[in-house]
């Protein structure tokens, strides 16, 4: 369980958000196109995995848009966003907006990130949907970066997460 705000409203998330050095949880998502992915799939890739409340919310928006620009030219590294918003949401925000380097994913059938990546807010306006949060995993799926935004209406820092994927 983590404290984070929301407006500066205290919240809280259920479970334990990984830590650096810790292996990733393994997940079950659906892609934009219905179809669905895990984490043992993008074995041997450095990962971003970002997660946050719903595309349809600027912060989450521009999130999308400066990792998608930022990961444009790096190799063997997979830009993952997950959320509970449907598969249809990213499908049009990602057509709308040329988002290419991205593969966006909806947790709203298995809801496998909610307790085992412990982001699923409890409490406030948004209670049940999923805070901000930033994963770097490596090759081996262990975690290189560890980001929980504590304002979930604060962007992430995108410097320092993408510093690890150049190292």
């Amino acid at each position: 369980m983590a404290s984070l705000t929301f407006k500066n409203n205290p919240i809280e998330t259920v479970g334990n958000f990984p830590e650096v050095g810790q292996k990733a949880p393994d997940f079950k998502l659906v892609k934009s196109d219905l179809s669905e992915i895990s984490l043992s799939e993008l074995a041997g890739k450095k990962v971003i995995f970002n997660i946050f409340p719903s595309i349809d919310t600027p912060v989450c928006a521009a999130q999308l848009k400066k990792f998608n620009e930022a990961v444009a030219n790096i190799d063997n590294t997979v830009l993952l966003f997950a959320s509970l918003d449907l598969p249809f949401a990213f499908a049009r925000f990602c057509g709308a907006e040329g988002i290419e380097n991205a593969v966006t994913t909806s947790d709203f059938r298995y809801r496998s990130l909610a307790e085992s990546y412990g982001i699923q807010m409890k409490g406030g306006p948004l209670d049940g949907l999923y805070a901000r949060a930033v994963l770097v995993l490596n090759e081996n799926q262990e975690v290189i970066y560890s980001e929980l935004v504590n304002e979930v209406t604060n962007e992430p820092d995108y410097d320092a997460a993408l510093a690890t994927v150049s190292e």
